[in-house]
């Protein structure tokens, strides 16, 4: 829940910008854009926001007069009321009780049903009418208005005195109880075979299949049920396992053939799993599929992602993590967000997007200062240190430039941290006739694309790994192989499934 103060700041954000949603959102870091409209539209009705926010009931008033009767007819009983009806918790239940029904009616009514108890004549009739029924216990017990834990407590209390004057049995009454009894304790041991089969599929199931015990059996496909019954073929019948997953006959040796067919998929899923090792297990299923198909074969989308899956060939995800902060306060000037956000570009070395990020282990910390050309993602030039140096950056530059032809002037792009507005930074800039851009103070999306390739490199290379027991060499000496593949191998969807420097060899840049 957003406070008044934060919804009518985003309000009025969201107007000086022109009514720009993913600007507001992105300044503001909240709300989602559709909240931001829907909060706007009601400004612009009202001329002001509601200074609280309610959130509509989940209950009708119709539900809490039905709860609050079957509360007041059924013993007033809160855990008997929420078990029949299934909503809603007792606290409530209970807030609801104190809107509807002062506390002095509940009061009355409870002595009102006390003060017409039965006699104790009424209460041996029905000790009676329960022990001669031929119906159910609860049917009786409905019929006197009374429930059936209080029938049970009476034929308790009265029985004993009673039995030999009116409830005397015959032998045929015992070989007919006895008979009862055997019947009883046969459907007994039936549901219980029933229960331990039912708990045995799902037990199977989560081991085999791997679903989840919550999982219902008769939802599964006709290949897993299959599967199953197969497992189990040594401890039940076929017959009641057919019945239990709910499959046909035909249909079980149907897929019980198919199971013993060889799987045509093998070889693809060991390919599969030769190129997600080679890459750093870090590509989704379509970069899969660009590769399969370099290597020479052929597979729809979906076939790629589902023997992925088979075999547990999962992507890293990103995680939270503390970004290095070089700024050191205004040393020299700022100068002009020359990129402005932009981050395409036509040709190579038209635009450079530079940071430093930290690499923290136990034998101590790395840094990366590299040069992203927004052409194609290239890495144009790359530093490794163990402090964050005006050297690092200074060496990272002078590569970089080397590189360049004599009518190649690129634009340079950075954040406001020291290494960039010292003297050695500018001077070498001005000397190459470099334009350099700076990102507004703390403002990270202005370097997005520099920002974005930080990512990929700690999801994909450094955080999947243990680093407990490496030296700060050899962190460094995987840094740099991991840029080298990520220039020379690792494709990218958006240059055609090519990595940057296969892209550039095919248009002719690179020989």
């Amino acid at each position: 829940m957003f406070s008044y103060e934060d919804r009518i700041r985003a309000v009025k954000l969201y107007i000086q910008l022109g009514k720009r949603a993913a600007a507001t959102v992105r300044i503001l870091g909240y709300p989602s854009q559709k909240y931001l409209r829907q909060w706007y539209l009601i400004f612009e009705k009202a001329g002001d926001l509601p200074r609280a926010q309610t959130r509509k009931s989940r209950y009708s008033t119709e539900q809490k007069r039905i709860a609050v009767a079957h509360y007041l007819e059924h013993g007033q009983c809160l855990a008997f009321t929420r078990r029949n009806l299934g909503y809603p918790s007792i606290d409530l239940l209970k807030q609801w009780l104190d809107e509807l029904v002062p506390i002095q009616q509940r009061v009355k009514q409870a002595q009102e049903k006390r003060s017409t108890l039965l006699s104790t004549r009424q209460k041996k009739n029905a000790v009676v009418a329960l022990c001669s029924r031929d119906g159910s216990a609860e049917a009786v017990a409905k019929h006197i208005g009374v429930t059936r834990e209080v029938l049970y407590k009476w034929k308790d209390q009265f029985l004993p005195s009673e039995y030999a004057k009116t409830m005397q049995k015959t032998k045929v009454d015992e070989v007919s109880s006895n008979r009862s009894t055997q019947e009883k304790i046969d459907d007994l041991e039936r549901k219980l075979h029933v229960l331990q089969l039912e708990h045995d599929i799902l037990k199977k199931a989560n081991e085999l299949i791997k679903k989840t015990s919550g999982v219902n059996p008769t939802h599964l496909s006709n290949r897993e049920k299959t599967m199953l019954i197969d497992a189990l073929a040594t401890q039940y019948k076929r017959r009641e396992l057919l019945r239990a997953l709910e499959l046909p006959r035909s249909s079980y040796f149907y897929q019980k053939s198919a199971l013993s067919r060889p799987n045509k998929y093998t070889d693809a899923k060991k390919i599969l799993a030769d190129i997600f090792k080679a890459n750093h297990e870090c590509y989704g299923y379509r970069r899969m599929r660009a590769e399969f198909i370099e290597v020479g074969h052929r597979l729809a989308e979906k076939v790629v992602r589902r023997l992925m899956s088979e075999v547990s060939l999962v992507a890293r995800s990103s995680r939270k993590r503390r970004k290095y902060n070089s700024y050191s306060g205004e040393i020299s000037p700022a100068v002009e967000n020359v990129i402005n956000r932009n981050f395409r570009a036509s040709s190579p070395n038209e635009k450079w997007l530079t940071d430093i990020s930290e690499f923290h282990i136990p034998a101590g910390k790395v840094y990366l200062s590299p040069i992203v050309d927004c052409f194609d993602g290239l890495i144009v030039s790359w530093r490794l240190g163990t402090r964050p140096t005006g050297d690092l950056v200074n060496n990272m530059l002078d590569s970089a430039v080397s590189k360049l032809a004599k009518n190649e002037r690129p634009i340079v792009h950075s954040d406001r941290g020291a290494h960039y507005r010292w003297p050695g930074w500018i001077e070498r800039t001005e000397q190459s006739g470099l334009t350099r851009s700076m990102s507004r103070k703390g403002c990270s999306p202005d370097n997005a694309a520099c920002e974005a390739f930080f990512g990929r490199l700690k999801t994909e290379f450094f955080y999947p790994r243990d680093w407990r027991d490496a030296s700060v060499d050899y962190l460094m000496s995987e840094l740099n192989a991991y840029i080298d593949w990520y220039n020379t191998k690792r494709i990218k969807m958006s240059l055609g499934s090519k990595s940057p420097v296969n892209y550039r060899k095919e248009l002719g840049i690179l020989t």
